[in-house]
């Protein structure tokens, strides 16, 4: 069995629907706090699956967290759990530093009690992995080169720098006490059950409710965009081979402009859910105030998790996106839940 944190989560649910994909898979225990963004009915197909294990909870709860690890045993590790959304962090960072810090480091010292009392193989096999992004790196200039593993911490925002300083003491606790871990810093990520707030979510709910497609500023922000399924592939990749201490950015080697993003969007609908006054949607694209301290460039250089772990992304932003699109207009219920906010009961309704 492994652990699980923030599995009902956009990557993290993404994640888990992923690994029970596998009818041999081993168990998760699932630990989730369900703030906003977490949604149980991402998990209804694993509703009857007994190898999955939900608990509602925090991961700066150390008598919950120490608990689960001594009841369950597991082999590993793996922390999705974040806030993750850098509008909301610039409008009320607080819960930012709370989860994304102290959630962190209270997860490594019950992390390293554990695993400091487990005894031979057993101990030998244990990994925590830290799941981070590239956002920790900071910006870039239209002709610097792609992040690697190699360059400096210099975050923007305070999401980024929250999640910069939890990658610190993830790599401190490898440093200073031996515990077994390895992180990853992926790119922007898309694809199914994603929250609708973040860009590619957004605009396809918006375009078809006929309201503006928000864009911030020029619209010529890029970011490297990974498809979610390809995102974990590669961290089951990770926890399998990854090297202990070492880092491993993910990428999708896929730079886009939102601008571009947008347009692709539209010119998808345009053809899956023609607009019943047949102009497109592009028509209802609309620019808007940039954000505070926005980064201008993002951009991961995926190189070393395919030179050393043989990995690679499946999807083209192409396929993928065309992927996106298709599952938002499949799965109504998905998203009325979460625009209705009768997410939430999911919790009272299923666990009650």
């Amino acid at each position: 069995m492994i652990l699980v944190t923030g599995g009902a989560g956009f990557i993290g649910g993404n994640f888990v629907l992923d690994w029970f994909a596998d009818p041999h898979a081993e168990g998760i225990v699932n630990l989730d706090k369900l703030t906003y963004a977490g949604n149980l009915a991402t998990l209804e197909p694993l509703q009857k699956d007994g190898r999955h294990v939900f608990v509602h909870g925090d991961i700066g709860d150390k008598d919950l967290v120490s608990g689960l690890l001594k009841q369950h045993q597991p082999r590993a590790i793996v922390n999705f759990a974040a806030e993750s959304h850098v509008d909301r962090s610039i409008h009320g960072p607080g819960e930012f530093i709370q989860t994304n810090i102290f959630g962190t480091f209270n997860l490594l010292e019950c992390a390293r009690e554990y695993w400091g009392n487990l005894q031979g193989l057993d101990k030998d096999q244990f990994r925590f992995h830290h799941v981070s992004t590239d956002e920790v790196y900071g910006s870039l200039s239209a002709t610097d080169p792609a992040f690697s593993e190699e360059n400096s911490y210099e975050p923007n925002s305070p999401y980024s720098a929250s999640k910069a300083s939890s990658d610190h003491l993830v790599r401190a606790w490898f440093h200073t006490y031996g515990l077994p871990v390895v992180t990853t810093n992926c790119s922007n990520n898309y694809g199914p059950y994603h929250f609708p707030e973040k860009l590619i979510p957004l605009v396809i709910l918006n375009a078809l409710n006929k309201k503006p497609l928000p864009i911030y500023g020029d619209g010529q922000q890029i970011r490297d965009w990974l498809y979610v399924g390809d995102h974990c592939a590669a961290i089951r990749e990770v926890l399998a081979k990854g090297k202990l201490g070492e880092t491993y950015n993910i990428g999708g080697w896929n730079e886009k402009a939102n601008i571009d993003v947008v347009k692709t969007i539209c010119q998808i609908l345009d053809i899956l859910k023609p607009r019943e006054d047949g102009k497109s949607y592009a028509d209802q694209i609309t620019f808007v105030k940039d954000r505070p301290g926005h980064d201008r460039r993002y951009a991961i250089d995926a190189s070393k998790i395919e030179r050393d772990l043989g990995w690679r992304p499946a999807e083209t932003f192409d396929s993928g996106i065309r992927k996106t699109v298709q599952w938002y207009l499949d799965n109504p219920a998905w998203i009325q839940g979460v625009v209705s906010g009768s997410y939430r009961d999911w919790l009272q309704k299923q666990y009650s």
